[in-house]
């Protein structure tokens, strides 16, 4: 049979083109969610669809009655064995096991490509992440929705979408103030300064806020190049006039430098970084309110108190607020404070026009759940600024405890509070840091222990995956590593066995996982495919050693051993697939 690359894509237009010859008075929309899958049960066979249900209503029929019709039609095709009505609409269908087998040939003539989605024509996205405010060394908690926006960008740009990864420097408020104080403590202990630590955070707004050992070298790195210029004589505390700026764009500089740094040690790239200072100096607050002002959805009014707070414990004040009720938000959300100065909704509003203005009408970010509550009020805004052209699907995660021998890791003693990104990647490398991250979904907490990430157990989806590929490798390179485009020639008749279908028909899944986990922006999908390859694959692996009529390699059975080749080589390019969009190097052999 032809190689057919998405087998369930080919029966989806099966399923259609067979409705349309039974309802040729319906219009082409009215199949639009047709949906072919796998059937929730195996034993049902190898694919269900729901045509006859969803099409029922418009065609004024019984579901059963029409989808009783289908099966007539399908049965038709030379590919299915078998169409069988089920529940209130569906059709089982049991496919020829020759077009299963397609598949395998399909694998190897599309290499790396097996499972891209076509271009799509809605635009380009805009995928933010990370976004972490420049203020001392990433940390586990950044982690992983670093890894969750890298994987979904990854994941887009497979399923077909043109992708800008992007990273937003939270770099103009109260935090980077705090940070370029404690800066300048460390310049003036780099000076030799006669000050204590409990002196200088006297005289510091809000207190002494970030103590790391990580910015003494960013002090001394100021001391070199400024010498005592920001200071006062003796290595004294200068008036902030003096050095605030200067010292305050040296820390976010050397502060993003690190985090660039800990991002790539992860496998982590960025397309663009975006300064939020930068966003405010241009203009751009004042570009959201004339634009918002221009749609009456800007006014001056009193916000009730907020949940929780009596009437006596909040002082009501004028403000100018935007009517984001009018956009499914709860309240309306302030945009400049009582004093004129812009709220920090207001300056993300400004950032998502700048991104709307450069021409993204898909935006998507990933936040830690923290943030929950703030989705419905920037969706809003975003509806608001493009007349609801403009889509925000907000990805959250939750928080990562890190655990080894059972007791919670201790705090990095370089960062003074917490475990940092890299001393997670020093402790288990970047693949394995990757791929954990992404073995749940991202808004369910989990627990990264240190101990299971690198045992070479089945239980442990790292190893099991990479050891599935290793195993490919290893089969393949015992028989001279023969071409790919030599393998998708050879005759396949030989897979009969049910754990050779088996792992064929896993694969034949996903061009479709692709396609489902991108439209659900949820990569842990992926990880959940991989695993179950993998599986299937040891399964296979498990057989030969015990039934040697299964072996991949039999030098009396040439025919078999090059359709169970073929089977192999197959297999190894989805596992490569999968773990490219994981962001993972696949592994030659396991140590």
């Amino acid at each position: 049979m032809t190689p057919t690359a998405d087998l369930f894509a080919t029966m989806r237009a099966h399923v259609v083109e067979a409705l349309t010859q039974i309802l040729p008075e319906l219009p082409p929309e009215a199949f639009a969610r047709v949906l072919v899958e796998p059937p929730k049960d195996a034993a049902h066979g190898d694919m269900a669809t729901n045509g006859a249900m969803v099409v029922a209503k418009q065609a004024k029929m019984p579901p059963p009655k029409l989808a009783t019709a289908l099966c007539e039609k399908l049965r038709e095709l030379p590919v299915v064995v078998e169409a069988t009505p089920a529940g209130p609409g569906f059709v089982n269908l049991r496919l020829d096991e020759g077009f299963i087998r397609a598949v395998v040939p399909a694998v190897l003539l599309a290499g790396p490509a097996y499972g891209d989605g076509p271009a799509r024509d809605g635009g380009p996205v805009n995928v933010e992440y990370v976004s972490a405010n420049p203020t001392g060394p990433m940390h586990v908690g950044h982690c992983r929705g670093a890894v969750v926006g890298d994987a979904l960008a990854l994941l887009l740009r497979k399923a077909g979408y043109d992708v800008t990864r992007e990273y937003y420097v939270n770099d103009a408020g109260a935090q980077v103030l705090a940070l370029a104080y404690a800066t300048y403590w460390r310049y003036l202990q780099a000076l030799g300064t006669p000050m204590t630590e409990e002196d200088y955070a006297q005289s510091v707004p809000g207190g002494l806020q970030y103590k790391g050992e990580y910015l003494v070298p960013v002090g001394v790195a100021l001391r070199q190049i400024f010498r005592e210029s920001l200071a006062e004589p003796g290595g004294m505390p200068a008036p902030a006039t003096l050095w605030l700026d200067t010292v305050r764009d040296f820390t976010v500089e050397a502060m993003m430098s690190a985090i660039r740094e800990d991002l790539a040690a992860l496998g982590v790239q960025h397309d663009v970084f975006i300064s939020e200072r930068a966003i405010v100096a241009e203009g751009w607050l004042e570009k959201a309110e004339a634009t918002l002002s221009a749609k009456d959805l800007i006014y001056t009014g009193v916000l009730e108190p907020p949940k929780g707070k009596t009437p006596e414990d909040w002082e009501p004040r004028p403000q100018v607020l935007f009517r984001a009720t009018q956009f499914g938000d709860d309240v309306d959300r302030p945009l400049r404070k009582s004093d004129g100065s812009g709220t920090y909704f207001a300056n993300d509003v400004a950032n998502h026009l700048a991104k709307i203005e450069r021409g993204f009408p898909q935006l998507v970010q990933v936040w830690g759940a923290d943030h929950g509550g703030y989705v419905k009020r920037m969706q809003a805004a975003v509806a608001a600024l493009s007349d609801r052209k403009v889509s925000l699907d907000v990805v959250l995660t939750q928080i990562v405890h890190v655990v080894k021998d059972g007791e919670p890791v201790r705090m990095s003693k370089r960062a003074g509070t917490y475990v940092t990104l890299r001393d997670l990647i020093d402790e288990v490398g970047k693949d394995a840091v990757r791929f954990t991250m992404l073995t749940r979904k991202a808004d369910a907490q989990m627990e990264f222990d240190l101990n299971k990430v690198i045992e070479q157990t089945r239980e442990n989806p790292v190893f099991y995956v990479q050891y599935a590929h290793a195993r490919c490798r290893s089969v393949l390179r015992s028989a001279g590593d023969p071409a790919q485009a030599d393998l998708a020639q050879v005759s396949l008749d030989q897979l009969t066995d049910p754990s050779e279908l088996a792992l064929i028909r896993r694969m034949a899944v996903w061009p479709r996982t692709v396609e489902a986990a991108a439209a659900a922006r949820e990569p842990h999908r992926i990880a959940f495919f991989l695993q179950d390859l993998a599986s299937d694959f040891h399964v296979l692996w498990n057989r030969g050693r015990d039934d040697a009529t299964l072996r991949f390699i039999r030098a009396e059975e040439p025919e078999a051993t090059q359709a169970r080749l073929a089977l192999v080589a197959a297999t190894s390019v989805v596992l490569r697939s999968g773990l490219a969009v994981m962001g993972v190097e696949p592994v030659e052999e396991m140590r």
